[in-house]
């Protein structure tokens, strides 16, 4: 019998901390499971890690006292979307040099994702990123 692949809408809000992105990461790999996209498959492999990414920046460089960052994975039609929102606008996330200090991060997100971008929002920006899924990639 061939199981489902049942995708739909994750959206939360989490405290602007390490501990707020860890249970960011968590989650999303909690919900790509229950998804159909097992643990240690390539979809929750490659979303996992954009989601630790997108979240740590949130944190590190999108901070501001007292407010918290979003979350919103949603998947259809073949793709996943996962979007993190902070409310900072003067730090617009870019690829660095991979031979820097810091600004590695969003390499990997490069190459993870199929797409990925900013978008500017009231107040703040989101931070997006697609994985496109085959029938292949799913259990």
């Amino acid at each position: 019998m061939k199981s489902e692949i049942s995708t739909g809408e994750f959206a939360a809000r989490f405290p602007s901390s390490p501990r707020g992105a860890r249970l960011a990461r968590r989650l999303v790999s909690c919900r790509l499971d229950e998804w159909g996209h097992p643990y240690d498959g390539p979809v929750n492999e490659a979303v996992t890690p954009i989601a630790a990414e997108l979240a740590a920046n949130a944190v590190r460089h999108g901070h501001v006292p007292r407010r918290d960052f979003d979350l919103r994975l949603t998947g259809s039609a073949g793709t996943l979307r996962l979007e993190v929102s902070d409310t900072r606008t003067e730090r617009l996330p870019e690829p660095k040099d991979p031979r820097g200090e810091s600004g590695r991060g969003l390499l990997l997100v490069e190459a993870l994702a199929d797409k990925w971008g900013v978008t500017p929002r009231q107040p703040g920006k989101s931070v997006w990123a697609e994985v496109h899924v085959s029938p292949a990639t799913q259990r």
